[in-house]
């Protein structure tokens, strides 16, 4: 495959049309179409940015079929620039860039210690849901008893996850259920057609998740119900478009959604 083979991939996984490729990127239809077509032998390195950009890929991947690397390392057009001009400068200014990401790291990386960790409840900026074990336990009925929280988890706009009061309920206690350390009631309607509003999830604490499980995620104080991909949170609903981690100071997982329970 060529660089155009891979465009035209991209298109038809993503059911772009070429009308809406040239809204999405600015580069007028005709332009874009010899593009397609071969008929532009060099296209401008703009451009190809800009079709990179609108398919959601690296720059990496057209030119020479890289496979993306899931990691946020996809640069936009504002890293990329950021890239050259550090290019550019002397030795001095690179050392002086290098002690000022230090610090903006170690300064991200103790936000996101706290969050996690929070020192007490009223000091705590960003909640994080946890299990409590012990309302997780079998009432020798063929149920056991687990946590439900009462602040909805979005399953469509970020909802805050500030402290709330949580009742206790009790499920079937099977080897589906096994693993569920507490319940969340979603809303919104982005994990359609399988989540629905209002749905009860089971969920197992847990600090991250494999690339295509669905987990419970906080992103700048916001709690989310996605489906992870590597460099960004997926919803089931094809009208809702991805959302990128590297948009986020802080992006935190809480745990792994390991079934819902039956509506009543």
């Amino acid at each position: 495959m060529n660089y155009i083979d891979r465009i035209k991939k991209l298109k038809s996984e993503k059911k772009i049309t070429n009308d809406k490729l040239s809204e999405l990127t600015g580069i007028p239809l005709g332009t874009l179409s010899k593009i397609l077509a071969g008929i532009s032998d060099s296209p401008k390195l703009s451009n190809m940015v800009l079709i990179a950009e609108a398919l959601e890929c690296s720059l990496d991947y057209i030119v020479s079929g890289t496979p993306d690397n899931h990691h946020n390392y996809t640069l936009n057009r504002a890293e990329m620039e950021l890239v050259e001009a550090y290019r550019d400068l002397d030795v001095y200014g690179k050392e002086l860039i290098g002690v000022v990401v230090a610090k903006e790291m170690e300064r991200c990386a103790k936000s996101k210690q706290e969050t996690t960790h929070p020192k007490t409840v009223g000091e705590q900026k960003t909640a994080k849901i946890l299990p409590t074990p012990a309302f997780a336990q079998s009432n020798g009925l063929g149920r056991r008893s687990v946590l439900l929280y009462h602040l909805p988890v979005s399953a469509g706009p970020g909802v805050y996850l500030d402290d709330s009061t949580a009742e206790e309920i009790t499920i079937p206690d099977n080897e589906k259920t096994a693993c569920a350390d507490f319940a969340l009631r979603i809303s919104g309607n982005s994990m359609e057609p399988k989540y629905h509003d209002g749905d009860v999830v089971l969920v197992e604490a847990a600090d991250s998740v494999e690339v295509g499980e669905l987990g419970i995620f906080i992103l700048d104080g916001n709690g989310y119900f996605k489906k992870f991909g590597g460099d960004c949170l997926i919803s089931l609903n094809p009208e809702f478009g991805n959302i990128l981690l590297r948009d986020y100071a802080e992006n935190v997982c809480c745990g792994k959604v390991v079934g819902k329970l039956k509506r009543k």
